[in-house]
């Protein structure tokens, strides 16, 4: 099998089957290139290192773009999206499509994009890798691995008859293989469920169910049981819990976290409360455990990338001062030996007197993190331990628990575990206004456009700084709703000061908030926020997008 064909299984799996297995590609011809396949799937810190080494020293531009390809399959499979999408990108700049030997790794870049793009939720983007892959694609098979994904992507828009159009067509050639006419066969009936409820899809997924488990494909089978427990939901409740506990014991089989997570939300959400507690403490380690390793994941690649940009500068450096030492030396001998001695003697002791100030720099910095992490252990302890325990000991001894109050119970928790790392406000030598549109624009992008008006040192120079530390966790918490609720592409934050009063006014042109929404806890706290500066807030429901209108004293305690 060819490298980029398995790239292509690697990238593309999680179309059909929620997570995905990987391969150990063929060995290629670069030495530093095999050292990393040899790590592949097997210490990946190892493989991405010596891969990241092959992309910034490698001469070949095939064997660059092969290394920043293998970076991003591990990278995005890890969790890295965004990480996944540079690297995949940087492999695209050293590729020819009229190169015929770029081809497939273009091919496989374009999965991968697209695959990353659909975790986004960026379906256009999606739709367009898919598409450009497909044009490069020549095996019937791979041809509708990129038609699966294109239809997923319509499917997971909301555009179903676009994608049950692409499902028929697939149909009708795939029904020389068991596997795969099950697959598509699946997804299917699920787009024509989706598109209408109505439609008697149970007896399709049946029997996709029944070929999958004839040729005992174990992927094939978590995806049938997902899509049947979903089916069921409203109209057979018993049998939906029966799928999602199908569901739970092949992802376990499978050692798959992430399809174990999403079967046990499953089994949270249609068990009877006396049967939740097992389910909901195995969800809580699992999803802790699953963002403590993506978060390390992250951290630690970008290390890798650091500490070999570094060492690759400190080569270069140390050649370059060894060149000018000999080129000094030789003129220098013309000139006085003592001036040589003198001088050498002197750069010998600044060298000296820079590392040991270094190191102690660096131990003041490391000291300083150790106090940091040991305080935020003791919060940790005190909050979402102690917390945790509470919700369990509810569980264990009261005989019946309402779902709403546990959820609330949850989500209490979880509102007190985001303030553990507060600190009281301190000075800062930054101004405001420097802060405050630092924050606001951090939350701008290609795809959202953040436009900030009237905002000036004048505008803040006598509002006291526990206000300003209010009003940034105020504007923190609008943009993070925005980022995560709105679908916006274009806000604008206008600032203006009238009357002793500053004025923000915050729109935005994404799906709007509705007139009855349900607050939740940061909206809550927000609220909060304003009103403790003395403050009010109006909300508007204009025919597309948000708008807030904030008032505040500048001095409110007056």
């Amino acid at each position: 099998m060819r490298p980029s064909n398995i790239i292509l299984l690697i990238l593309f799996g999680s179309l059909w089957a929620c997570t995905s297995y990987r391969e150990h590609p063929q060995p290629m011809a670069a030495p530093t290139l095999e050292k990393g396949e040899s790590f592949f799937n097997k210490n990946n810190d190892s493989a991405f290192y010596y891969f990241n080494l092959v992309a910034t020293t490698a001469t070949d531009s095939l064997e660059v773009a092969m290394a920043y390809t293998y970076m991003g399959i591990i990278q995005a499979y890890e969790g890295d999206h965004y990480g996944g999408q540079e690297s995949l990108l940087k492999s695209l700049n050293y590729l020819d499509e009229h190169k015929e030997k770029d081809q497939e790794c273009l091919s496989s870049n374009y999965h991968g994009l697209g695959n990353i793009c659909l975790n986004l939720k960026n379906y256009e983007a999606a739709i367009d890798y898919y598409r450009k892959a497909l044009t490069l694609l020549k095996e019937p098979g791979d041809q509708a691995i990129a038609q699966n994904g294109i239809a997923l992507t319509y499917q997971k828009k909301g555009d179903y008859d676009q994608a049950i159009d692409i499902y028929k067509s697939l149909l009708a050639k795939s029904e020389g293989d068991k596997k795969e006419y099950a697959r598509v066969l699946s997804n299917y009936a699920r787009a024509k469920w989706l598109k209408d409820s109505t439609y008697p899809a149970g007896p399709e997924l049946q029997q996709a169910l029944k070929i999958r488990r004839d040729s005992n494909d174990i992927w094939g089978l978590n995806a049938s049981y997902a899509h049947l427990s979903d089916y069921y939901s409203q109209s057979l409740p018993d049998s939906a819990l029966y799928y999602a506990g199908k569901r739970y014991d092949k992802a376990r089989e499978m050692n798959s976290p992430d399809d174990e997570v999403e079967a046990l939300s499953k089994l949270i959400t249609l068990s009877p409360t006396n049967l939740l507690k097992p389910y909901f403490i195995r969800y809580q380690y699992l999803t802790d455990s699953i963002q403590t390793a993506k978060n390390a994941a992250k951290n630690q690649f970008a290390l890798i990338r650091y500490e070999a940009a570094k060492n690759k500068a400190d080569n270069l450096q140390l050649q370059k001062d060894n060149a000018q030492r000999k080129t000094q030396l030789v003129i220098q001998r013309f000139l006085l030996a003592i001036t040589v001695l003198f001088f050498l003697i002197a750069g010998i002791v600044l060298i000296l007197r820079y590392r040991r100030r270094q190191q102690q720099i660096e131990m003041a910095s490391r000291q300083a993190i150790q106090e940091h992490q040991l305080k935020t252990s003791q919060k940790v302890h005190d909050v979402v331990a102690n917390g945790l325990y509470r919700i369990m000991t509810d569980l264990e001894y009261k005989a019946a628990m309402d779902k709403e109050d546990l959820l609330d119970k949850i989500e209490l928790l979880y509102e007190r575990s985001r303030d553990i790392s507060y600190e009281t406000p301190t000075r800062s030598n930054v101004p405001f206004y420097v802060k405050t549109d630092n924050l606001l624009t951090s939350f701008g992008s290609d795809d959202v456009k953040v436009l900030i008006v009237g905002n000036g040192p004048v505008l803040w120079d006598q509002v006291d700084m526990q206000t300003q530390h209010e009003v940034e966790h105020i504007l923190q918490e609008l943009m993070v709703n925005m980022k995560k609720h709105s679908r916006a592409d274009s806000v604008m934050i206008k600032f203006e000061r009238q009357n002793g009063q500053v004025q923000i006014i915050y729109t935005d042109n994404g799906v709007g908030i509705p007139p009855q929404v349900k607050y939740g806890n940061g909206l809550r706290n927000t609220e909060n926020r304003i009103r403790s500066i003395g403050g009010r807030y109006i909300f508007e429901h204009p025919v597309k997008g948000a708008k807030i209108h904030i008032s505040f004293p500048i001095d409110h305690s007056s």
